[in-house]
């Protein structure tokens, strides 16, 4: 696994995680109090719907949208 994080000043994240099948990513605006978040997966082993409640959950998310997009092999 590995992590990748810039912090800006005076507020906001843009960061990855990359893991030997999957990577998450995030970009933040706390000023408009909006968050871009990636989700990729391409195994078995990551359940997508179980880490995006996760996610909500610790943002505290009351409005999102979400937009799944398959890609490679079905």
């Amino acid at each position: 696994m590995k992590t990748f994080f810039h912090k800006f000043s005076p507020q906001g994240v843009s960061g990855i995680i990359v893991i030997s099948e999957s990577h998450f990513s995030i970009h933040t605006w706390p000023e408009h109090g909006y968050c871009a978040l990636d989700i990729f997966t391409c195994g078995k082993n990551i359940d997508s719907d179980k880490a995006l409640d996760f996610l909500k959950k610790e943002f505290e998310s009351h409005d999102f949208l979400l937009k799944k997009i398959r890609r490679g092999l079905q």
